[in-house]
């Protein structure tokens, strides 16, 4: 995709950085506008919905205050706020538009030597080895090409680091990582999607082809590797849809990703908030809210009702089972 900006936001001290530095020359032909907090930019909060593809054209620097870990239990022990918030892509359904509203765009954090000497800290300070999941909050991937912020992490975290990092992506640009010493100690995930969603859903993202060889390429280089078949949105043609994807998968993945790899589910969860957005924004797309199969959950959100949840998981267990045995299903939420 595209990583032409037309803005650069900046926090002051963020120039203070190596990394700031480095991005203030890439970037000195863009106009720099001083910000004092990236959290809290007015005329991006009071933007109206149907600007929000103008807003992902803004590219924010600063610098990394909140460094609270969140205990998980999936993948991860940790998700740990890292380099970057946000993204450049415009996947219609993208939980961080929950958190951020218009502002998921790409907020990148110069700080990241702070950022790995306090994970490196809670990681040797661990009875067992622990894994912390850095890409929650964006696509590592995508920010790498700017940054080249994984190339830093990955090496430095196999050289002093007990435990691992995981981070998912629906990027393809691994060639920088592939030749890394990284010493098994990076668990690298792969999000698909049936091609049709990919093309009308998940805006701006690599397509799956591509994915696939990535994730192929990063298990032939070593990493540990995983896939996550996430979000699984049911449209009324979905079981056609996932059903020649699983196919697809079984003949595309490597005889390692086959052997090695694990798989996550994750069922779409959607909001009023993307709904508000997307209706504005994107109104030629498809419509994700379906009043016939989705139900409260939390507030202002929506998710598949149980009885569709568990036609589902059955239908991809079983699909799995038959197409891609070798690979266990970690979960399914």
């Amino acid at each position: 995709m595209s990583m032409d900006f037309d803005a650069v936001y900046y926090e002051p001290a963020a120039l203070d950085y190596d990394l700031g530095q480095m991005l203030q020359r890439k970037y000195a032909n863009l106009p720099w506008r001083q910000i004092e907090n990236h959290n809290r930019i007015t005329e991006m909060t009071s933007a109206d919905n149907r600007d929000f593809p103008k807003l992902k054209k803004h590219l924010i620097i600063g610098i990394r205050k909140t460094h609270r870990y969140v205990p998980n239990h999936k993948v991860s022990d940790w998700l740990v706020p890292y380099t970057s918030s946000g993204c450049r892509a415009m996947c219609l359904y993208c939980y961080l538009v929950c958190n951020y509203n218009k502002c998921a765009y790409l907020r990148l954090f110069v700080n990241r030597e702070q950022m790995l000497d306090r994970l490196l800290k809670k990681d040797a300070a661990a009875l067992v080895p622990q894994t912390f999941e850095i890409g929650s909050n964006s696509d590592l991937l995508l920010e790498n090409t700017i940054t080249d912020n994984l190339l830093y992490t990955i090496e430095r975290f196999a050289h002093e680091g007990h435990g691992s990092l995981t981070f998912p992506t629906k990027f393809d640009m691994v060639t920088p990582l592939l030749n890394l010493d990284h010493r098994g100690k990076t668990i690298f995930r792969m999000s698909v999607n049936p091609q049709e969603i990919i093309n009308r859903i998940e805006l701006g993202t690599s397509r799956l082809p591509a994915r696939i060889r990535a994730l192929n390429d990063m298990a032939e280089a070593g990493y540990p590797v995983g896939m996550l078949i996430a979000p699984v949105i049911l449209l009324p043609n979905w079981k056609s849809l996932y059903g020649e994807l699983i196919e697809y998968l079984a003949e595309e993945l490597s005889d390692k990703v086959m052997q090695n790899g694990f798989i996550e589910i994750i069922l779409m969860t959607y909001s009023f908030v993307q709904n508000a957005i997307n209706t504005d924004a994107f109104p030629n797309a498809i419509q994700l809210f379906d009043r016939e199969t989705m139900t409260g959950r939390g507030r202002g959100k929506y998710s598949y009702r149980n009885d569709i949840r568990a036609e589902a998981e059955s239908f991809l267990r079983e699909k799995i089972m038959q197409q891609l045995g070798t690979m266990p299903i970690l979960y399914i939420s």
